[in-house]
């Protein structure tokens, strides 16, 4: 199934964050304004098809009635598997004395944080994202929006199955560490130095048991404040940097 991006400031958006959109549809009524003029343009300079249809094909197609006379649909994600994320994870490992971080995603389920960690992760030089296949959040036009791009040069996964995932990574010698606000050792106290699979939980449930189970650790962010949590996305960040930190050169 198809994912549309609906309304001229959204498609403008899209080609702007290079969301790798399939063609773009007008209206056949549509007022070629300063707006529409700026997708000719960015469409022209990307080699993206342009195409003009009645007005109520597009009626037929949107699901929010908010197109604006334009309706932009996207090319599927391109997935890799965990050995690529592996592959990748080696190399890094061998050019920074033994680091490499992976980040495993326990069935997250908004897209725009989906979008928030993998820029932070492509920032810190993360080697991939895992990520369930079923109740989870995929890759869409959201993901390109909040990652700011960053999501075309990340590796990401789909897996039946984060637990034996998390299996293999400790064969293949990663040390797993789960986020939790339930944990007891703070993350800053914890050995993160070499090759590290960062867990974080949904938004709402955190952790699975099983999840939790499986990992080597489990550790919280020190907080001062009244607010029981971050959000995820800005918990793995923190996350994330405490193990660029261990590891920084």
């Amino acid at each position: 199934m198809a994912d549309y991006i609906e309304g001229k400031r959204p498609v403008i958006e899209a080609l702007r964050t290079h969301v790798p959109i399939r063609e773009i549809f007008l209206a056949d009524n549509l007022v070629h304004d300063g707006l529409v003029k700026d997708v000719l343009r960015k469409a022209k300079n990307l080699n993206i098809p342009v195409k003009t249809v009645p007005r109520r094909d597009l009626d037929k197609r949107s699901e929010r009635e908010s197109h604006q006379g334009i309706m932009a649909t996207t090319k599927p994600f391109e997935y890799v598997n965990v050995q690529t994320i592996l592959d990748d994870a080696a190399k890094h490992a061998a050019e920074n004395n033994g680091a490499a971080l992976v980040i495993l995603l326990d069935h997250i389920t908004d897209a725009g944080n989906l979008g928030a960690i993998a820029r932070s992760a492509e920032v810190v030089g993360a080697s991939g994202i895992i990520i369930p296949n079923k109740r989870s959040a995929r890759v869409t036009a959201a993901t390109y929006k909040t990652s700011a791009g960053a999501i075309s040069h990340l590796n990401i996964s789909q897996v039946a199955n984060i637990a034996s995932t998390i299996e293999r990574l400790k064969k293949e010698g990663y040390w797993i560490t789960g986020a939790s606000e339930h944990a007891t050792d703070i993350i800053w106290d914890t050995d993160l130095k070499g090759k590290a699979a960062l867990v974080m939980g949904a938004e709402n449930e955190g952790l699975s048991r099983l999840t939790q189970e499986i990992c080597d650790f489990l550790v919280k962010l020190p907080q001062a404040g009244k607010v029981n949590s971050l959000n995820v996305a800005q918990a793995a960040t923190t996350c994330m940097y405490e193990w660029m930190r261990q590891n920084r050169s």
